[in-house]
């Protein structure tokens, strides 16, 4: 059966970033039917790959499978593949699924590639797609119906995490770079993200069919209109909004992320995580969007991809891997090794607060720390860039995960007239930052709606400043002299002994759209703090 097939690697442009820094090649079917199966014991022998079509909800889904070929019954896995791809990108997954005694189906969601239909971006009908397809499976396979799972990365995340809701036959999910909140991913703290939609609307146009309402909405996003709508839109297309089904239907729901995620920023998965009463276990590692988990779409060994097969192996199988009675919070610093916590709120049992204090003439820099400070402002301009910024949409993040150097600037380059700075003092002991850091700012005279961005920095003695954390804020709702609040992004960080916590404030970055007009202005003034989450 002829057909267009991919051999790109996982999330398009992250694939592409990542093989050109590590010279790794695309996995092709041949490559992967024989890779090695790294289980706990032998690998059982498998049918091979199959190619078929799968009757979806009026149209016809491309798909694969492979399966144990040993007569019997089998725990299965539903693979959706990511957004701008197909069925092929789980190759060397699922063999190593087969070969662990799971049968496999991979899926081209509908308006991808050869699969029928327009994209629906995980709405109604991917739901009845997703239910057709494990029909089809229990139907055509040798799939225990009481023993259904659903994983994927990205958009495969995020089908198999809203079929948890609507389908009770998925009884364990693994959700990896996905999104709980997709109106936060797009419009997080009220702050559109320019450079991932821009990248979700490029594959959609040179890989999928937009059709006319995901065209629209990517339209009115970009032209920052009817934003109530595409709100709308994208709530029905968020896990979120149906937690209560999932807790009703209690599947076992792994979620893996990274703190850099810069489609989907992992803020959004902690109040969902919390809200879970399913078993749950939440892992974060240093990266960016499908960066932890890729060299696992290779058939590399790769943790992400670990903790994959023990939470199926344990909730689908029935085999004791011990993840069960392990704590349920996996973090990942970006300086250490992986820690272990029974709930998200056991990473950081304090917090400090640190007040923004007077700027020095000498160097134009701010103390941080003690109480927040009063009788002193700063004024930024709205329209002028600084070197301090989030870096850019998958590189940044991405190559700070394959080398484990943090994305750094030279502080005394960032222009004092375009930003505020505040530095702390330096500790004599090492700070282990855990958490969600939260930046208060009180503004005077502000504009009827603005934009700050926030920069987290770990400085040493050198000027040398690598970035912990940012995120961006934008206020709609009038101006005046008014308090604006701001979640930087969650992070996990040990700020050696001997450097200072760093806070730089601008008003524009390239990874986002703002809402300063051109050759204003926004004072910042007494009363602002840090809040610093340790541990």
């Amino acid at each position: 059966m002829a057909r267009r097939r991919s051999t790109l690697p996982i999330c398009l442009l992250s694939a592409v970033t990542a093989v050109t820094l590590t010279g790794t090649a695309a996995v092709t079917p041949a490559a992967a039917a024989s890779a090695v199966v790294r289980t706990g014991g032998a690998p059982v022998a498998t049918t091979g790959f199959r190619f078929v079509d799968v009757p979806g909800a009026g149209v016809t889904l491309k798909a694969n499978v492979i399966a144990p070929s040993a007569a019997g019954r089998y725990p299965a896995v539903i693979l959706p593949s990511s957004w701008g791809l197909n069925d092929l990108e789980y190759l060397a997954q699922a063999k190593a699924l087969a070969g662990r005694g799971y049968v496999v189906v991979s899926y081209t969601p509908r308006g991808w590639w050869s699969s029928g239909g327009e994209i629906d971006t995980a709405g109604p009908q991917d739901m009845t797609d997703l239910s057709k397809v494990i029909d089809w499976t229990i139907a055509s396979t040798a799939a225990d119906p009481a023993r259904i799972g659903a994983a994927g990365i990205s958009y495969g995340a995020g089908l198999s995490a809203l079929g948890a809701a609507f389908d009770p036959r998925i009884r364990a999910v693994a959700m990896l770079s996905g999104w709980t909140d997709l109106t936060y991913s797009l419009y997080g703290d009220s702050t559109r993200h320019r450079q991932s939609a821009g990248l979700l609307k490029l594959a959609a146009d040179l890989l999928g069919r937009a059709g006319p309402e995901l065209t629209d909405k990517l339209e009115d996003f970009a032209a920052n209109r009817d934003v109530a709508e595409v709100a709308a839109w994208a709530g029905v297309r968020s896990p979120a909004t149906y937690l209560d089904a999932i807790n009703a239907n209690r599947p076992a729901v792994l979620i893996a992320n990274a703190w850099g995620d810069s489609f989907f920023p992992p803020n959004q998965l902690l109040d969902f995580y919390g809200r879970l009463t399913t078993p749950k276990r939440l892992e974060l590692r240093p990266g960016d969007h499908a960066i932890a988990e890729f060299t696992g779409v290779l058939g590399l060994e790769n943790d992400v991809w670990t903790s994959v097969h023990r939470w199926f192996d344990q909730h689908l199988a029935g085999v004791d891997t011990g993840i069960a009675g392990e704590p349920p919070v996996q973090v990942k610093p970006h300086n250490s090794a992986m820690e272990g916590y029974a709930d998200w709120t056991a990473l950081a049992p304090t917090t400090r607060r640190y007040g923004l204090g007077h700027i020095r003439r000498l160097d134009g820099t701010g103390l941080l720390g003690g109480d927040p400070g009063s009788g002193w402002s700063k004024t930024l301009p709205t329209d002028r860039d600084t070197r301090a910024n989030g870096g850019q949409v998958l590189i940044t993040n991405g190559v700070a995960a394959f080398t484990g150097e943090r994305p750094k600037i030279w502080l005394p380059a960032v222009d004092r007239g375009r930003a505020g700075v505040w530095a702390s003092e330096r500790p004599s002991t090492m700070q282990r930052i855990r958490g969600v850091p939260k930046l208060h700012l009180e503004l005077t005279g502000a504009p009827a709606q603005g934009t700050v961005v926030a920069y987290l920095y770990d400085l040493d003695r050198l000027g040398n400043a690598k970035l912990i954390t940012h995120a961006p804020v934008s206020w709609l709702d009038g101006g005046g002299d008014r308090g604006v609040d701001l979640d930087l992004s969650a992070t996990a960080y040990d700020l050696p002994a001997g450097h200072s916590l760093t806070l730089v404030v601008d008003t524009v970055d390239p990874l986002y759209y703002d809402e300063n007009a051109p050759n204003g202005s926004i004072t910042i003034g007494g009363g602002s703090y840090l809040d610093i989450p340790l541990t």
